[in-house]
Formats: C-alpha cells, sequence, structure tokens
C-alpha cells in the first residue's frame, strides 16, 4: 500500500519533495496507524461490497471498517454476517493481494470474531483486524480475549481498534476511571492496538445531541472534553494513538454561516472551481475538524463517504515548511539542544520542547509525503479529486 498510489511518476515528481513509503501489513503499529488515513466505514449489508472495497482503494482509501454494529438494523444480523464472509472471501487469493487496503471489522458482540473467520475458512487472511464497539473497563476483556482466540486459531497478528463511547465515559464522575480502567486492560495487548477510536455519535446521543454541519465536534463542549480526557490518558506520548472522531456529512444544502475556506489559497491556483466543489459538499467544515483534531493530538479520521478521503489525506502530507523544522529540531538535539531560527525564518524551534512532535512529524512524513516547496493542499487536493483519473 501506498499513499496516492494512484497519481502517475510526473505528479508525484511535482507535488512531492519526498514520496510516501510503502506499507506492509506487517510494519509497526506506529507507522500502520498513521497509515490509516481517512478510515472509510461501510455497511457489510452492501450489495457490491467486495466492489465498493476495491473501487475505494483504487481512489486512494487505506483502510476501510465493514460494520456489523449501529450501520446494520438489528433484524439483518445474521444475513450481514453471512453476506460479509461470502464478499470477502471473493477478495482472497493464497498468494495474497496488493490491491487491498487494511481491512477491519466492526462487530456487534464478542461471538461474531470467531463465527465470521469459521464461516470463511482460509480466505479470513484478507481481515487485519476487528474494531471492538463500545469498549469498556467492564466489558472490554471479553472482546480482547475473543480476538487473541482468533488470532491463535490463525496463528497471526490481528489488530485491534477500540471504541471509546459509552456513558462512562461522557459522564463526569466516573470518566477517569473509566479511562484508566480501559488503559490497563489495553496494555496487556499493546503490541495489537493499533490505535483507538472514538465514537462521537454514541457520545453525543448520551445527551440527546447530535453535532450541526455547521460546528465542528470541538464546538460541542461535552463531546470536547471527553475527547481531551481520551488523549490525555490513552493518548500520551508511549500509548495508543488516537483517531479523529467520524465526520457524517457530505453536503451543506443550506448555510447559517460563512463558508469557513479562505478564496485566495484557490485563486492563486486558479482553481475556484474546486474550492466551491468543497463547499457545496459541506467539506470546509471536514477540513476545519481534521486541523483540530491534529491541533489536539489525534491522527487519521473515520469518515463515511468517498469524497472525504482525498481531503483529509491531501491535509496529513507534511508541508515542506513543517518537515525543515523537525529536520532542524532533531539535528538541534543530536548538537546538544537549544534554540535555533527556523530555515523559513518565521519562528523559533526548540530541541527539548519540539523533539517529540518532531518525531511524530517524521512519521507522517514517511507514510504521506513531504510536498514540494511550492506544492499546496490545493495543489494535492486538486490532483487527488481528479476526475478523468477517478
Amino acid at each position: 500500500m501506498r499513499q496516492f498510489h494512484f497519481l502517475d511518476a510526473t505528479d508525484r515528481a511535482q507535488l512531492f519533495h519526498k514520496e510516501p513509503v510503502e506499507l506492509h501489513r506487517d510494519d509497526s503499529l506506529d507507522l500502520l496507524a498513521h497509515g490509516l488515513g481517512a478510515t472509510l466505514y461501510i455497511p457489510a449489508t452492501r450489495d457490491e461490497l467486495a466492489a465498493d472495497v476495491l473501487r475505494m482503494a483504487a481512489r486512494g482509501a487505506t483502510s476501510c471498517v465493514l460494520c456489523l454494529e449501529d450501520a446494520i438494523p438489528d433484524g439483518a444480523v445474521e444475513y450481514a454476517v453471512n453476506h460479509l464472509a461470502q464478499q470477502l472471501a471473493t477478495l482472497y487469493t493464497p498468494e495474497g493481494r496488493a490491491d487491498l487496503p487494511l481491512i477491519f471489522v466492526r462487530v456487534r458482540s464478542s461471538d461474531q470474531p470467531a463465527r465470521l473467520l469459521g464461516l470463511m475458512g482460509e480466505a479470513a487472511a484478507v481481515i487485519d483486524g476487528f474494531v471492538l464497539p463500545k469498549f469498556s473497563a467492564a466489558g472490554g476483556q471479553e472482546y480482547l480475549d475473543a480476538v487473541t482466540d482468533c488470532e491463535r486459531t490463525l496463528g497471526r497478528r490481528l489488530m485491534m481498534m477500540p471504541v471509546i463511547e459509552t456513558p462512562e465515559v461522557m459522564y463526569h464522575e466516573s470518566r477517569i476511571d473509566e479511562l484508566l480502567g480501559i488503559r490497563d486492560l489495553l496494555s496487556a495487548h499493546a503490541n495489537r492496538v493499533l490505535a483507538v477510536r472514538i465514537g462521537a455519535t454514541d457520545m453525543a446521543s448520551v445527551f440527546a445531541l447530535r453535532r450541526p454541519r455547521d460546528l465542528t465536534i470541538y464546538d460541542v463542549r461535552l463531546i470536547a472534553s471527553a475527547v481531551t480526557d481520551v488523549v490525555n490518558v490513552l493518548g500520551r506520548p508511549g500509548g495508543h494513538a488516537v483517531t479523529g472522531p467520524v465526520w457524517e456529512y457530505f453536503t451543506a444544502p443550506d448555510r447559517i454561516f460563512k463558508p469557513q475556506l479562505r478564496e485566495s489559497p484557490f485563486a492563486r491556483k486558479d482553481d475556484r472551481d474546486l474550492r466551491a466543489r468543497l463547499l457545496a459538499h459541506n467539506l470546509d467544515g471536514l477540513i476545519r475538524e481534521v486541523l483540530l483534531d491534529r491541533a489536539n493530538g489525534l491522527i487519521g479520521k473515520t469518515v463515511i463517504h468517498p469524497s472525504h478521503v482525498p481531503v483529509v489525506h491531501a491535509l496529513a502530507v507534511v508541508t515542506h515548511e513543517e518537515h525543515d523544522d523537525a529536520l532542524g529540531v532533531l539535528s538541534a538535539k543530536e548538537g546538544g539542544g537549544g534554540v535555533a531560527r527556523s530555515s523559513y525564518r518565521n519562528k523559533m524551534n526548540e530541541a527539548n520542547p519540539h523533539l517529540a512532535w518532531a518525531r511524530q512529524l517524521m512519521l507522517r512524513a514517511d507514510v504521506f509525503g513531504v510536498a514540494a516547496p511550492e506544492a499546496t493542499f490545493v495543489d494535492l487536493l486538486a490532483a487527488a479529486t481528479d476526475e478523468d483519473r477517478a
């Protein structure tokens, strides 16, 4: 797998100072967590599920979650499990396939991983891991044991992504004890927990809320405070990657607030049409939320529509300026520390306080690449959404 694999050599040479590396399913969890990018959720009942997975991968998605939980009506669970097994089996070849994204299954109950693997036999090789819903200190061990048993059966690593979304995390009086309990549970499985996901929709439902399309998740203070504590307890350096909560809108029929996307970057690139398309699909809100995710210590994003993927990935490319800053910090640390003016002559880089940031940024630079000095988000997004290529 490689981010922006669909670009030709000429485009890559123009857009990237350093191109994305190739990712493999047995790479380190740190590298793969950054490689999740925009994780596309797809209901397991989709008629042409396997074809959807391949089509999304061809268009740039590097990870997907096939959902057996909230996306499935209660009366369709049995059909969904069987349908999912049949569809995934068509993606299997004994020698493996390079055109597959990372494939995860969001199960509804702890018995479903073994059930699904039993239905699929050797074709279960296409499953990279499981998403564990409504993960809690009280009930999480059951899920962890179930995936561990499946891992022994298959004889290979199965990655896990627990979803933090229960009332115990939302209620102020129980939150910290609950998160500490979850941290203790996950500590024994650190070599298989790829990332912790945040279930913002379920979090909001605890208080009968739904985030409006004109606001980011950080404007909904009840959820923002919970996200902050999840990162604080579970996402510290040396802990787990925490992914950005779902963006659930893909059109914008009416607006209350002005668009959140400046016109000047698009005017400079003579691509006002791209800006108009972003606004028409409410993607300026997604852009703002992805930037706020990163500022608050989250990586990647849960998305529900193919139009979200190129936006998240274009924003994940490391700018040439960021890369130069990180190199300067790492170089200064090797030289004994201190502070120096950035090569762009617009900020100060301090070796000690900026060191952890620089190391994280280098992981993202490996996965998503470093933009050429003159390449902007507009250039990257325009290339990723080229309708002729799609």
